[in-house]
């Protein structure tokens, strides 16, 4: 899950495997694979960058490393 901010600051967490797509509209538009639209603060970028974090994470547990650095708790 990755978190966002809607405009009036209020944080929540989206499912990154069912965002259809993301556009600047010039406010941020994130459309759900239900075709449910939600508006957030986040920039473009951002999001794809928490998406990507996201995804790292998932494909490093898969591989038996949970992504933290040595000692890391």
């Amino acid at each position: 899950m990755i978190r966002v901010t809607r405009l009036n600051g209020e944080e929540f967490y989206i499912n990154p495997d069912i965002i259809q797509y993301i556009e600047k509209t010039p406010d941020t538009v994130i459309t759900l694979t239900n075709d449910r639209k939600v508006v957030v603060k986040e920039d473009v970028d951002e999001i794809i960058q928490r998406i990507t974090e996201f995804k790292r994470r998932i494909y490093l547990f898969q591989q038996g490393d949970d992504g933290r650095s040595e000692g890391e708790v």
